[in-house]
């Protein structure tokens, strides 16, 4: 199963708005795509609550897995999210 190791980015972790958007993210993939902190369990990347209960903060490693065709593109495109400031993105938005 293809695999993406990846360090949040966000100051604040993957919390509220970070994690929204990745939620989002997640769902918009043609795989399904699981994250988990670490060697814990992986929860659905799709579920906000499974992914606020990770309490993944700023600088945590997080993998996400996915399976099937477009697997490989889902993961990499997801890291890339996470692997930003989506707070600062914010910040200088408004």
């Amino acid at each position: 199963m293809p695999e993406r190791t990846v360090v949040i980015g966000s100051r604040t972790g993957l919390h509220a708005r970070p994690a929204k958007l990745f939620v989002q993210a997640a769902a918009a993939q043609d795989v399904p795509v699981r994250i988990r902190v670490g060697g814990g369990r992986a929860v659905p990347a799709t579920s906000m609550l499974a992914v606020l209960t990770l309490g993944a903060g700023h600088g945590a490693e997080v993998v996400l897995e996915a399976e099937g065709p477009g697997a490989e593109a889902a993961l990499d495109s997801l890291a890339a999210l996470l692997a930003r400031d989506l707070d600062a993105e914010e910040a200088s938005d408004a």
